[in-house]
């Protein structure tokens, strides 16, 4: 049986789970929360607590290897526990995926990326998420596969709530482009490489339609026939420090590669179609 361990099974992977478990897969994940447990067994994945169980047997079971949790100034939250075992048994699986960021490009004052564009991270999340990139490319013999993603959205994450209950700000800041990507969309890029693996290959996944944040928000509110939100200077926002260091950096990011090498169409191609289709849900 084709076995996935899920090392931090988050938005995205549990994404992924729906795809894989009804072709016939094991998948088990892991979460910090055993509050979790109920939601996963629901989607068909098997939980175990990390930290605070042993996960060196999930390791042996698994044939592939999907890397979400995200690293800290310490490094690689999995390498740091299990590193010596993954080096061992590194040949034994068959693919594995590393869930990184389009941060690492850093800032680029709104023009584009693509994969072979240096790494520059601007902030210090960024930078972690090169340094873990990295350290998961210097194991030796592991068909690994680094997927940067843009910023993510789908049900239950997106503008819609705040929209709807008045708190949600157009933020403006000359030149500033995201790139986006529908959480569905991640889970059929990454479907696509297990079935096609390229081992060492790095894959940008976002959607074809880079837009400046204050352009969704307006959307969103058109879409719920409500006021457009107030447009706010960036010089003059209120903002988390987690929130404005997203906007330290601007650029577009090119996705050709998963298109050409893993034949992927985008369900969601755009902010627009996405946003659309999650309204339609809710």
């Amino acid at each position: 049986m084709k076995t996935l361990f899920s090392f931090g099974h988050g938005f995205s992977a549990r994404a992924l789970t729906k795809l894989l478990v009804p072709q016939g897969w094991r998948v088990i994940g892991t979460t910090r929360s055993a509050e979790k447990f109920p939601a996963f067994q629901t989607e068909g994945a098997e939980p175990r607590q990390f930290p605070g169980s042993d996960v060196s047997d999930v390791l042996n079971q698994a044939t592939h290897l999907l890397v979400s949790a995200g690293p800290s100034a310490d490094g690689d939250p999995l390498l740091n526990a299990y590193g010596e075992q993954i080096k061992a048994k590194a040949s034994q699986f068959e693919w594995v995926g590393y869930l990184s960021t389009t941060g690492v490009y850093g800032d680029h004052k709104g023009d584009w990326v693509d994969e072979n564009t240096a790494l520059t991270p601007s902030t210090r999340r960024g930078q972690w998420r090169k340094d873990a990139e990295e350290a998961w490319q210097a194991i030796p013999n592991l068909p690994l596969h680094v997927f940067r993603l843009a910023g993510i959205y789908g049900p239950g994450r997106g503008p819609f709530a705040k929209v709807r209950n008045g708190t949600a700000r157009r933020i403006i800041k000359e030149d500033q482009v995201f790139s986006r990507i529908h959480v569905d969309d991640i889970a059929q890029v990454v479907d696509a490489s297990i079935r096609a693996p390229y081992p060492s290959r790095v894959y940008n996944v976002c959607d074809d339609d880079p837009a400046p944040p204050q352009d969704v928000i307006a959307y969103a509110a058109q879409l719920l026939n409500v006021p457009i939100p107030p447009a706010v200077m960036f010089e003059d926002a209120d903002m988390t420090p987690m929130a404005r260091s997203f906007y330290a950096e601007s650029k577009r990011v090119r996705n050709d590669r998963i298109k050409s090498e893993l034949g992927v169409s985008l369900l969601y191609p755009d902010y627009k179609t996405g946003l659309k289709a999650l309204l339609e849900t809710q």
